[in-house]
């Protein structure tokens, strides 16, 4: 015991030796961007599957943790009869809209005057067949600018094998 007694005036006797500079906590600077993208992504993720499980689709979720984690995707869902009913956070940064803002409108919203009328046939067919598809277009941030966008398209069928939504996994391209 007298052992520990002697290590711990030790202790005592050399933290009193050291010269501290005390910062609030606010002066300390906390920066983290990549944690905003993995809360986000999580809870994007939570609510894909939440549409999952509500609309019965008869899907391999595994796809779209890969293609909303690992290949980082913007997410988008349409409802059958093609109105945005969901759409990741990271919508923003492609096209400076907020899921919030494009919930309940069409896709078409993206679409100008540059966009090419024979990628958009691609998609319509595709859709009409109840298909999947994979087209680059030219689609239009909020404010007008444009920008290529890299569409994979895939009906999504319900247990009963009707089409309930359509997914767009999507991603800015050069």
């Amino acid at each position: 015991m007298i052992d520990l007694k002697d290590y711990d005036n030790a202790v005592i006797k050399f933290r009193k030796s050291l010269n501290y500079n005390l910062l609030p906590v606010l002066s300390w600077d906390f920066y983290a961007p990549n944690y905003e993208v993995i809360k986000q992504t999580e809870e994007d993720s939570v609510a894909l599957l939440r549409l999952v499980s509500d609309n019965s689709w008869n899907f391999d979720t595994n796809i779209l943790d890969t293609k909303l984690k690992s290949d980082k995707n913007i997410v988008v869902v349409t409802d059958a009869q093609l109105n945005i009913v969901f759409a990741t956070k990271n919508m923003w940064n492609m096209s400076q809209y907020y899921p919030e803002e494009i919930i309940g409108k069409s896709p078409k919203m993206f679409q100008g005057e540059l966009t090419s009328t024979s990628s958009l046939k691609i998609v319509s067919d595709a859709v009409k067949k109840r298909e999947p598809f994979e087209v680059t277009v030219i689609n239009y941030r909020k404010d007008g600018s444009t920008y290529n966008c890299w569409i994979q398209g895939l009906p999504v069928f319900d247990n009963k094998g009707e089409v309930v939504n359509f997914i767009a996994f999507e991603k800015e391209v050069a």
